[in-house]
């Protein structure tokens, strides 16, 4: 009974400890909760990039207004900066539909994207050439891409599925604060690319 009664005091001193943002985040709906091992799993990237990324957890609001957890492949480098990003789009609600590991989509690009999956790593080309994307090192990010898709010259837009409203929850325009404060930090906005738009893509070299 002693003992009974020492674990409960334990966990009320515990809970009394935490910050209302401790306690909301260990009550967060889990989108993700991988190890670094199932996040990179298939890849075909070498040893010196993976030794060069890291798993991070990000919370976020989703568009059912609760509060979630998920996670994202990101270069050690710029961790701690999208870490700091993460929690402005917390503070403001920002909504973001889910952030977990391409791993989860078979590293298929166009099926994260059409499921409005926002992620990081992703060992691949620069669509339509042979060059690498800066998403093969973990140095570019891409937010709610079925609401911030590509947008051609042609009309044509990736995914599929997309559709580009800026009036809407959850996308960017060249205004936004988080568009605004990003770039201060040094990253590009997709918006701002010339020869089409892709409204949900951040990099930084």
């Amino acid at each position: 009974m002693k003992k009974i009664i020492t674990i409960s005091l334990f966990l009320v001193l515990f809970f009394a400890n935490l910050t209302s943002e401790e306690q909301n985040e260990m009550e967060a709906v889990i989108d993700s909760d991988m190890t670094f091992e199932d996040a990179i799993k298939g890849t075909k990237a070498p040893k010196e990039i993976i030794d060069s990324l890291t798993l991070i957890d990000v919370f976020y609001y989703s568009f059912d207004n609760k509060l979630h957890k998920g996670q994202l492949v990101i270069n050690k480098e710029l961790a701690s900066e999208v870490t700091e990003i993460f929690k402005m789009m917390k503070v403001i609600k920002f909504p973001i539909e889910k952030v977990i590991p391409i791993s989860a989509y078979n590293w298929s690009d166009e099926a994260s994207m059409e499921a409005n999956n926002t992620s990081s790593f992703n060992y691949r080309t620069i669509a339509g050439t042979n060059r690498l994307s800066l998403h093969a090192r973990g140095r570019a990010i891409d937010i709610n891409p079925r609401l911030n898709p590509v947008v051609y010259e042609d009309g044509k837009i990736v995914p599929k599925n997309g559709k580009y409203d800026p009036k809407k929850l959850g996308t960017f325009h060249p205004t936004h604060p988080i568009v605004l404060e990003l770039k201060k930090l040094g990253w590009r906005w997709g918006g701002d690319f010339k020869s089409y738009k892709d409204y949900h893509h951040f990099d930084k070299e």
